[in-house]
This record gives C-alpha cells, sequence and structure tokens, in this order.
C-alpha cells in the first residue's frame, strides 16, 4: 500500500477538508480525490460519506484510521533509524503534551542529550490519548503526561509535583475580581479541571479558553488578564513585575509522570532516561516552589 495514500487520508480525516488537505500536503485538490479513490479502490471501500462542507468518516473509514497512523508512525521511525549516524547505536522516540514541554521539559531536554551520548532522540508533541496509543503500539518509547494511564501493560513512575499559581497582568487582581478581568482558563488535565469545578463555581465564564499555557501566558502579557500558570513558567515575568501573583486565590498543583511498555526493549536506557528527568525535579520543585 502507497504510504502517500495513506498520508493522505489522515490529513483529509484530520481537516475534514479535500481543499485545506491538499494546502497542507502542498498538492492540489484533484491529487487529494485520486489518492482517496484509489485507496478506496484498493480496499474495496468507501472511507468518506462525502456531503458539502461536512465530509464524515464511514465505518471502514473508523478502523482504518488507527491502522493508518500506526503504519505513518512506524515508516517514520524506520527511515530516522536506518538513517543514523556511525555513531550514534539507539534511538528512543519521547512525547510530552504541550503543556509538558511548555512547564518541564524545554527546561532540561539539553541536558537530556548532553547526558546520553551514541543515542538518537525524538522528541514529539503528542496528545494524552495519542500518547497512550502509541506506547502500545510500540511505536513510541517513553511518554510525559499529567494523567498518568490506567494500562496494565504500562510502567508509571511519578517524577515531579509542578506547582501552578494564580497570577495576573494587574496590580491589584485580588479574590473578588480574579475570575472577571479577563479569565484564561487553561487546560492543565482532568485532576485540574475537577479541582477548578469544585473551587470556582459562582465566577463568570472565562473569556478565552486553551490547552496551552505559553499562549495564556502570551495572551495576558499583551492583552492583560489572569490564570492559572505553572511558576516556572511565570517567575521570570513575576520577577520583572510584568506579572503579579494573586496571593488570597487558591493555588494548585499538578503531578508529572513517565510511562512506557513493561516489555521495550530499550529497557535499561528508558531508566536511564528517567532518572534525568528525575534530577529535573529539584530544579523546578526547590527554585519555584509554591509560596
Amino acid at each position: 500500500m502507497d504510504i502517500d495514500l495513506l498520508k493522505t487520508f489522515v490529513e483529509v480525516v484530520r481537516t475534514r477538508h479535500f481543499g485545506k488537505a491538499a494546502e497542507n500536503l502542498y498538492i492540489t485538490q484533484s491529487a487529494v480525490s485520486f489518492r482517496i479513490r484509489q485507496l478506496e479502490q484498493g480496499l474495496g471501500v468507501n472511507l468518506f460519506i462525502r456531503q458539502r462542507n461536512n465530509i464524515q468518516l464511514t465505518a471502514p473509514g473508523e478502523r482504518l484510521l488507527p491502522h493508518a497512523q500506526m503504519i505513518i508512525t512506524g515508516m517514520q521511525r524506520a527511515k530516522v533509524d536506518v538513517a543514523l549516524a556511525d555513531n550514534m547505536h539507539k534511538q528512543i522516540c519521547l512525547a510530552g503534551t504541550p503543556n509538558i514541554w511548555d512547564a518541564f521539559l524545554q527546561f532540561g531536554i539539553t541536558n537530556i542529550v548532553s547526558a546520553m551520548p551514541g543515542v538518537s532522540l525524538v522528541a514529539e508533541v503528542k496528545a494524552q490519548q495519542e500518547s497512550t496509543r502509541l506506547l502500545l503500539e510500540r511505536t513510541l518509547d517513553l511518554a510525559i503526561l499529567f494523567d498518568p494511564p490506567k494500562v496494565d501493560e504500562l510502567v508509571v513512575e511519578r517524577i515531579c509535583t509542578l506547582p501552578i499559581i494564580p497570577i495576573s497582568a494587574f496590580a491589584g487582581a485580588a479574590n473578588e475580581n480574579f475570575f472577571d478581568n479577563q479569565y484564561v482558563y487553561v487546560d492543565w488535565g482532568t485532576t485540574f479541571s475537577l479541582w477548578h469545578a469544585r473551587q470556582f463555581t459562582s465566577h463568570t465564564p472565562p473569556y478565552f479558553r486553551t490547552s496551552t499555557g505559553r499562549i495564556a501566558l502570551d495572551l495576558i502579557l499583551q492583552c492583560g488578564g489572569s490564570a492559572f500558570i505553572p511558576e516556572v513558567l511565570a517567575k521570570s515575568h513575576l520577577d520583572k513585575g510584568e506579572l503579579h501573583r494573586v496571593s488570597d486565590v487558591e493555588h494548585t498543583s499538578r503531578d508529572i509522570f513517565v510511562a512506557y511498555h513493561r516489555d521495550n526493549e530499550q529497557k535499561p536506557l528508558l531508566e536511564t532516561l528517567v532518572n534525568l528527568l528525575l534530577k529535573l525535579t529539584p530544579t523546578i520543585s526547590s527554585e519555584f516552589s509554591a509560596k
């Protein structure tokens, strides 16, 4: 099966639009349509229900999607593995959510690379559910997550606790106006959502929602507002007086976990990588602990 056909199929699923898929793949819309027809003819099924401005997967299309994603990821990894330099003998693929990268991994990835000579490191941004699926399919070696997957096949370890504090661009912000003055809700995972719902029930809805702390931080810096942000991410702006901690609003924290497959053939390397991640913990926990 032509890998380009599968890539086109996955892109159409992602965009739900043949034209947008064509733009992202740098081909014409007619080429996208032709590839999808080829794939459907080869499989002997219809993959999409085509309606004006409403492209939906058929039941066979739903069943094909995870297989297509696995094949594409496996092929990409095979290409990297084959192309490893002579002094690189092993490859580890790790992934984190955007918030994990913003608030944790970006502060130590260079140390990890330096401490593992001879290892080719592939670092990716993946959603929680996709990371879990790829771990089980063994096309991903290590995932760093806020919400640990409860799957018997995976080893899960807590590596640190990340303080998340209420901050505001307004110096006079307090409990009574924190949520009513351009409050930005950041999705810090399931545990945070439940805590937030219990703590703050009588306030107006946020004027902006995002799944990424970096987006919220940039928005607040440019337009004003408030949000719950990891202290490590906001520290430089707090030090400069660009942002302010709102002391009378409850703060919280999130545990960060690593997960990998119990039968991963590179388990000793993964344990080394986990130990390196654990060494990042004191940097965050002591220097930026909640006050």
